[in-house]
């Protein structure tokens, strides 16, 4: 290769890194991967839609986006609700123009024994990670053909995050891994079926992570899940939004379907 196609390969490489004129939706962007997300996506140059429950932790990320120089609208409402999810999708859109890139980052681990628990106990966990994932999905995917069709990229990206769980079940954590291996089946399914309009869908597999998801668990569970953190170098959130960033700033003929991280110490 001369040295005039390896700089324009350069400026090339460059150029894909960049999200400028993209909009991006992360759900679950209070706190955690989702908030760490939405602040790589909006760094690479994305308007960044952030929703999530917790409005007061939205508007913060908000203003620290803003004074970076970066563009954000924060969206407060609870997307189990399928009116609300569809509402957020159609806000985002009319406020910013159109939507390039959906990450689904909301979810709840909530985990124990199935014989203990009461099945109201596991309702919450999968209206979230798997009913809220697809309100979301469904009501964006016009959106995001348009962007594939007509946008600067030619391609549009739907992220799903799921989990370690998704590939492994353990015991104690069935109803959790029922909610991430149905988040895996979905977002293969759903690449093969949108691969040919370059919507890409990928799936990304935490492993062990610092975030508020461990926090809410009591008894020998917590007990559990602190020691096994204590043993390893956990994952930071920030991890995981290097992820995600590296699948939607590929080149638009190359797509990352999933994408496995885990801590180095975790077996």
């Amino acid at each position: 290769m001369n040295d005039s196609a390896l700089t324009t390969r350069k400026r090339d490489t460059k150029m894909t890194l960049k999200l400028s004129g993209t909009v991006a939706l992360v759900t679950g962007a209070s706190s955690g991967i989702g908030h760490a997300t939405a602040r790589a996506l909006a760094q690479l140059g994305a308007a960044v839609v952030l929703v999530a429950r917790r409005k007061d932790r939205l508007d913060a990320l908000v203003s620290d986006i803003e004074s970076g120089g970066g563009k954000a609208l924060a969206i407060a409402c609870d997307i189990t609700d399928r009116a609300s999810a569809e509402a957020a999708v159609g806000q985002s859109v009319e406020h910013f123009g159109r939507l390039d890139i959906l990450v689904n980052n909301a979810g709840v681990m909530n985990i124990g024994p199935v014989l203990e628990r009461e099945i109201e106990d596991w309702e919450p966990m999968i209206a979230l990670n798997q009913q809220a994932l697809l309100y979301m999905t469904k009501a964006a995917l016009p959106h995001l053909h348009k962007a594939a069709q007509t946008g600067l990229r030619r391609v549009a990206d739907i992220v799903n995050i799921s989990s370690y769980a998704g590939r492994v079940a353990s015991p104690n954590f069935a109803v959790y891994n029922m909610t991430k291996f149905g988040v895996n089946g979905f977002s293969e399914a759903l690449r093969q079926e949108l691969a040919a309009s370059h919507i890409r869908v990928g799936v990304v597999e935490p492993g062990a992570v610092k975030t508020e998801l461990n926090d809410q668990h009591k008894g020998a569970m917590r007990a559990e899940i602190e020691a096994f953190f204590a043993s390893i170098e956990a994952l930071d959130a920030e991890d995981i939004a290097d992820g995600v960033a590296y699948m939607v700033t590929r080149p638009r003929h190359a797509a990352i379907g999933e994408m496995w991280i885990m801590p180095t110490e975790q077996a």
